[in-house]
């Protein structure tokens, strides 16, 4: 394949697995460099780091929760040093189902810590770059559908995150930076999707009723990447992936 982003920078935000290590592989494969972003998992969070290489770019590992500012903080001032600027910020990392998180931690990770962390490396993104924020059809159409009460915090969440973002486009313009929107339906393999069918088995059964085939991690990096990547598409553009209508999901 053409390297056609090379000399580019990207950080990856949630890149030690799924969808972030997809991304962080796709980016390398068009020659940019990559910041791979990484809350816990080191070892994954090098793997991916060693494919990038092996592709020949160049990776930094970042080891930073991101919903904490300090370290948010000095992955901006890391990044800085190593690169000097970025081109491409693609805001993976998301949660809220995790058990041993207080009620009001998908708030503080998809809404709160989305924009501390556009704060800190906005300076660093080149003008004509692109800010990607990265959701499910679940949390995009959040208020328009039922959802599982499994994932309701989760999308609630992700869908503040997302209307914060997008009232933010103007500030954006104005440093040359488009932020782009990019939706999934359910994801195969992905950790969410594996968690909402053990809670929810007909959720599965239902989608691949209808659409017999989800889309999988490397057809929703591939539509984040051409997303990123398009300039065509204007600010605030939202791009979906996979089956938009969605029916009602009844709540255990």
């Amino acid at each position: 394949m053409k390297k056609s982003l090379a000399g580019k920078m990207v950080l990856v935000t949630g890149a030690s697995r799924g969808i972030g290590a997809a991304i962080a592989r796709l980016f390398a494969l068009r020659g940019a460099d990559v910041v791979i972003n990484y809350r816990s998992k080191v070892q994954r969070a090098e793997d991916v780091a060693r494919q990038v290489r092996e592709l020949g770019s160049q990776a930094l590992l970042m080891g930073v929760d991101i919903t904490d500012q300090m370290a948010v903080e000095r992955m901006a001032n890391e990044t800085r040093e190593a690169f000097g600027k970025l081109d491409f910020l693609v805001l993976n990392a998301s949660g809220g189902m995790e058990k041993d998180k207080p009620p009001s931690y998908p708030m503080e990770l998809n809404l709160h810590a989305q924009l501390r962390t556009v704060d800190a490396l906005l300076p660093l993104i080149n003008s004509g770059g692109c800010i990607v924020f990265v959701t499910s059809h679940v949390a995009h159409f959040c208020g328009q559908q039922a959802v599982a009460q499994a994932y309701a915090a989760v999308a609630e969440s992700k869908k503040a995150g997302e209307l914060a973002l997008l009232a933010r486009v103007p500030e954006f313009n104005e440093h040359g930076v488009r932020l782009v929107v990019v939706s999934g339906d359910m994801i195969e393999g992905t950790i969410t999707a594996k968690l909402l069918e053990r809670t929810y088995p007909e959720l599965g059964v239902e989608r691949r009723s209808r659409v017999r085939v989800l889309p999988t991690i490397e057809e929703f990096a591939e539509a984040i990447v051409s997303a990123a990547t398009d300039p065509s598409l204007p600010s605030g553009h939202v791009k979906l992936l996979g089956e938009v209508t969605q029916r009602r999901v009844v709540e255990k």
